[in-house]
């Protein structure tokens, strides 16, 4: 429940055994690259080493061969794998040349299959008069002209007194007819004007010789003939791919391992004849780490824990139990924690669960829920589904406080009866006394999570060294003793009749917590022991904090009013459902009474589920995250070449 430890590792070698050690804190899958200028006072003598990937273009050419060929690359042990650089690249080289010719022959062979294929077509369509292209071809005095026309200017053709409008027609379809005109050549530009105000439209026709019918059958056994020229070339890529895919693959992973341990190059510096890298491990692993790096020779190396590195930002590693790792996704879509910043995961995970189940109580609607992110998560691999899961078994526990399933509000009467020795429900949602008791106890679960925040805010702002946050802030020690007097002398005073509003209590625990607050900067700086704690300008300094103070003054009633969303949310489910019966009992008879019901409570699931989700993660993100959390942590992410293998 909390961030991993980690320390900060330098390196340094002479550069004969820089690949060495590239090779080994790649291999080690633990090790997080950083800029080593960051870490080092003086650094005029550090050169970048700025070398050129030589795998990065035979990969990218590797795996668009392989895309083009839709062959699948995967990752294999290549544990026995001793070939150098060299050989990979010559061997990869070959492979992707040998697939880009069998895809581009194939492709050669597809193009000449359309074309064959759309030849037949075009020729077809003259099929049926007794045309021979070999003579007409031979005509020096008349340019023919073949296409299409609508069937309706045929009767315009017929009409012409032009001796040169003549159209031979030959196929047919519903709209169009097929066929050719023939016009002397002087002629021809006015017979093109005339047919094509008709709506001709003239087709390109393959250089043919002989007779439609002849061109057809000689084009189908050359479309036969280009077929089986595919079918061999589909074939022979077959044999080939699986005589070669086991070494291939072999090949492929090395040259992702040499691409990606490459680019631990990149933070690697030159000082005079040795290298410098630095990066970071978890702390746990230092040990088998820094064992393996003593095997190799001249190299040296120097460690420091995360918390003495903080103004390196040290990467983060999450550290939680199943049950709240599940809730890291939304951790991790506002922003990591710092790493010396507590962890929300375990409130995120506690509060998201307990409100969106108070918010969408149903049992029935619960397992849906439930079901359907198990199947989110098992079939789509979707982060979100399996934070489904505890969220509909959440709705499911409060469904049966209040008796609701499905909508049907009677259906757990016998249970109750049998367990608990009662006529009714446990909690009767839409009577008014229960919907004041579900008011009051939104506004109760308001004040409960902001003090608790508070209380987080205090103690992260310790661990930063904070001071002026952890004490004199609107969420510090002088905020929290603030809140919680005026909400517990308002509570006694209107609901219980205890009169402790006296001068003391206000002085004391209202009015001394405003002061700290309204002073925050000044006392912050006090306590940290800086000269300046003194603003340049007090007048525009007592300006500016009279107004955020009463700004904070007012957020305190704001956010805890925004946890009146919760109970909403339960009146709204019980209001939804009583109009989706309400309907129900209108329509009448079974089948109409069941599907109103099932399509009722499908758009209710829907919408409410959406709703309430958002709903909880603004509760989440806006009224607690604000108050302690910073989130601009950085994420571990080791080199690592074979990610499958590593998880």
């Amino acid at each position: 429940m909390s961030v991993r430890p980690v320390k900060a590792i330098s390196i340094i070698g002479m550069m004969s055994e820089l690949d060495k050690v590239i090779q080994f804190c790649g291999d080690s899958q633990v090790f997080h690259p950083d800029d080593a200028m960051s870490f080092y006072s003086n650094t005029q003598n550090f050169v970048p080493l700025n070398d050129k990937n030589p795998y990065s273009a035979q990969l990218q050419s590797l795996r668009s061969a392989a895309d083009m060929a839709e062959v699948e690359l995967e990752f294999t042990n290549i544990s026995d794998f001793d070939e150098n650089s060299d050989e990979v690249l010559k061997y990869t080289s070959y492979i992707s040349d040998k697939l880009e010719k069998m895809v581009n022959d194939r492709l050669r062979c597809k193009q000449e299959i359309e074309a064959c294929t759309r030849k037949i077509e075009q020729v077809g369509h003259f099929i049926g008069n007794e045309l021979d292209f070999t003579e007409i071809n031979e005509c020096k005095y008349i340019a023919p002209a073949f296409g299409r026309l609508p069937k309706e200017s045929l009767e315009k053709i017929a009409k012409s007194d032009n001796p040169y409008v003549l159209f031979i027609p030959c196929t047919n379809d519903e709209t169009h007819c097929w066929g050719a005109y023939f016009a002397p050549i002087e002629q021809r530009p006015e017979i093109d004007r005339i047919f094509s105000s008709l709506y001709f439209e003239k087709l390109d026709v393959p250089e043919i010789s002989g007779t439609p019918e002849d061109c057809v059958k000689s084009l189908k056994n050359d479309l036969a003939d280009l077929k089986k020229q595919r079918d061999t070339l589909e074939h022979d890529m077959e044999v080939f791919w699986e005589s070669e895919k086991e070494k291939c693959m072999k090949y492929y992973t090395k040259l992702e391992e040499l691409n990606t341990y490459h680019g631990i190059r990149r933070y690697v510096y030159k000082y005079h004849k040795n290298f410098i890298l630095t990066g970071w491990i978890p702390a746990d692993k230092e040990k088998s780490f820094t064992k393996s790096l003593d095997k190799i020779q001249s190299v040296d190396y120097s460690l420091s824990d995360g918390k003495e590195e903080l103004k390196n930002s040290p990467p983060v590693i999450l550290k939680n139990p199943p049950f709240f790792k599940l809730y890291e996704f939304y951790v991790k879509m506002y922003g990591l924690p710092n790493y010396n910043e507590v962890d929300p995961t375990p409130i995120v995970a506690l509060t998201y669960t307990l409100f969106f189940g108070i918010m969408f109580g149903d049992m029935g609607q619960g397992l849906v829920v439930a079901i359907v992110g198990f199947l989110m998560w098992k079939l789509k691999g979707m982060e979100i589904g399996k934070i489904l899961i505890p969220c509909g078994i959440s709705g499911m526990v409060f469904g049966f406080l209040y008796g609701s399933v499905f909508g049907f509000e009677e259906l757990l009467n016998p249970v109750y009866k049998a367990l608990f020795g009662i006529d009714g429900k446990l909690v009767e949602v839409m009577e008014s006394e229960t919907i004041n008791m579900i008011i009051y106890g939104s506004v109760a679960i308001g004040f409960v999570t902001i003090m608790i925040s508070m209380l987080v805010n205090i103690y992260s702002s310790l661990r930063r060294k904070d001071l002026e946050s952890a004490f004199f802030g609107a969420n510090g020690l002088a905020g929290f003793v603030l809140y919680v007097s005026l909400v517990a002398g308002l509570v006694c005073t209107m609901f219980l009749n205890v009169p402790i509003m006296t001068p003391v209590y206000i002085i004391c625990l209202i009015a001394v917590p405003l002061v700290l607050m309204f002073m925050r900067e000044p006392l912050g700086k006090l306590c940290e022991g800086k000269k300046k704690w003194q603003p340049e300008s007090w007048g525009e300094y007592f300006m500016q904090s009279f107004f955020e103070l009463f700004e904070m003054c007012l957020s305190y009633v704001t956010n805890t009013m925004s946890f009146l969303r919760v109970g909403a949310y339960i009146l709204v489910h019980a209001g939804m459902m009583l109009v989706v019966f309400t309907l129900a009992n209108m329509v009448g008879g079974v089948i109409g009474y069941t599907l109103v019901v099932i399509i009722g409570n499908g758009i209710v699931m829907a919408l409410e589920a959406l709703l309430v989700a958002i709903q909880v993660l603004r509760l989440d993100y806006y009224e607690i995250f604000s108050r302690f959390y910073i989130g601009e942590g950085r994420q571990f992410s080791p080199i690592m070449a074979r990610k499958t293998e590593a998880e």
